[in-house]
């Protein structure tokens, strides 16, 4: 288990994480989320030892990181992917780790296998692409077989098979009762890949919940309802409050429950030919949750869409 408790952390003006609490469960995958400068990178530094919180604490499994007798066998964790020496080998690279560790020579072995790098084990890792970096990143986090791994966007560099490779993975090391936490910006891959999501902006919490609860409770949810008497459905529907729209012969309901929906057809005797709920995608929730805490904002269109090329 992670527990960050009023987690503060700042450099020079800049407050890079403002008095964060969550905790993060073993046996789910624990996505944590949030825009460009929210914190994320900073705060997995903090939970690892690697920078000192100015305010507040991080413990594993109720103790702070330097306090561990044997960190590696611990916690295992992806924060930059070329931290390693680039003339070592890659089965170099862990077996120093290993050796720091009182971690078995086989067990080398056993991580480059499954991170499918044993047949590159012998190659310098500063030859590597962004993709090899990363599944030896992916090697030294697990050498220690422990129990909780912080993942810091595993799956850049990576093409289609690896990323639903990792999705596995980090799902099966969940389901073996470990605790996983990931960070990503893509959401379509978290929403497949995550049980639970911590979400940040400017440093705070803005949510810590499952990403079920966090879809359905989204204003881009909505409801499509088809009856033979629409009319008279949307007249008692906008009398409780909901936005319609229509379509395709439809009525498309925002700001109520599909059992809200269908409670108020049985009590006018309306028969309903559809009643379909659809949550928000985890990527339209975020984007809710999050608008006000974008620090980085392009602009809607290039500055040289009127005036016909760029200045």
């Amino acid at each position: 288990m992670i527990e960050a408790r009023g987690l503060s952390k700042r450099y020079g003006d800049k407050l890079a994480v403002d008095d964060l609490s969550f905790t993060v469960r073993p046996g789910v995958v624990t996505g944590f989320l949030g825009p460009n400068g929210s914190g994320k990178s900073t705060t997995m530094r903090m939970v690892m030892g690697l920078d000192a919180p100015d305010a507040g604490s991080a413990t594993v499994n109720g103790r702070a990181y330097h306090d561990l007798d044997w960190p590696l066998r611990e916690v295992g964790a992806l924060l930059e992917a070329r931290a390693i020496h680039p003339g070592r080998s890659a089965r170099a690279h862990l077996w120093m780790l290993a050796q720091a560790n009182s971690i078995p020579r086989h067990r080398v072995d056993e991580v480059l296998e499954v991170v499918g790098l044993s047949e590159v084990a012998g190659r310098r890792a500063g030859k590597f692409s962004l993709g090899m970096g990363q599944r030896l990143g992916i090697a030294a986090a697990l050498l220690g077989d422990p129990g909780v791994l912080l993942f810091d966007e595993p799956v850049n560099g990576l093409d289609p098979d690896g990323i639903r490779w990792v999705r596995n993975l980090l799902k099966g090391l969940a389901r073996e009762g470990r605790t996983v936490f990931v960070s990503s910006h893509l959401m379509s891959e978290m929403a497949l890949t995550a049980d639970d999501v911590v979400v940040v902006g400017k440093g705070r919490l803005i949510a810590e919940t499952s990403i079920g609860e966090l879809t359905s409770r989204s204003a881009k949810g909505f409801v499509t309802v088809r009856s033979r008497e629409p009319e008279r459905l949307a007249v008692a529907l906008e009398g409780e409050g909901a936005t319609l729209e229509d379509e395709d012969g439809a009525l498309v309901v925002r700001g109520l429950e599909a059992e809200q929906v269908g409670e108020l057809a049985a009590r006018l005797g309306i028969a309903l030919h559809e009643l379909s709920p659809h949550a928000a995608s985890l990527e339209e929730a975020f984007m809710e949750l999050t608008e006000e805490s974008l620090e980085y904002r392009g602009a809607e269109q290039p500055v040289w869409a009127e005036t016909g090329g760029p200045r």
